[in-house]
């Protein structure tokens, strides 16, 4: 039985995985063939143009296990997600590129990614983590392509009183700054 490192090329076969196999001096090589994340970004944009959606995020695994998260300013339905999943397979051959692709709506409780997703909730509260490890919790106000404005209601010492209230702050921050911003979801 040929090997390929530490793997044998049955073990290989046995789990799928799309590869070419060449020889160079004697030795047996497999390259592995996974699916190309830009392209894939490309053809999945392309099925959303004219609609709501967004495309919040894609993954590639190393064993060309896909996941494609999909966001909306309104509802996403089933058929929007079949229409993703289509076209990413009129695109790419499962057959040859050996891939599974799964096509859902981004979790509510996950973190915001893009700016569309920041765009959609603001009005929303939302609890922040920076960088410098601050927990900010307050109410989304704005968002632009290089920052989003936060109000958080502090308590704070309030000249000519005696007893510190509770005062709006506001703070903008980068994205860049931003470790996580999740939304608080209240029942």
């Amino acid at each position: 039985m040929a090997d390929c490192g530490r793997w044998p090329l049955a073990h290989i076969i046995k789990k799928k995985y799309f590869c070419t196999a060449f020889v160079r001096g004697g030795r047996r090589f497999l390259v592995f063939i996974m699916i190309d994340k830009k392209e894939l970004t490309e053809v999945v944009n392309r099925a959303l143009e004219g609609s709501d959606l967004f495309l919040v995020q894609v993954t590639v695994s190393s064993d060309n296990v896909i996941d494609v998260a999909l966001d909306s300013a309104g509802d996403i339905s089933i058929d929007d997600c079949v229409r993703v999943d289509k076209a990413v397979h009129a695109a790419f051959d499962q057959d040859v590129e050996d891939y599974e692709l799964t096509v859902g709506s981004y979790g509510i409780s996950s973190p915001l990614l893009v700016v569309k997703q920041y765009e959609k909730n603001v009005g929303q509260e939302v609890e922040v983590l920076t960088r410098d490890g601050r927990k900010l919790k307050g109410t989304l106000t704005a968002c632009s392509q290089h920052d989003f404005t936060i109000v958080t209601p502090t308590k704070m010492k309030v000249e000519g009183k005696k007893r510190p209230e509770m005062v709006d702050v506001t703070t903008t921050l980068a994205y860049d700054e931003v470790k996580t911003t999740k939304c608080i979801i209240k029942f």
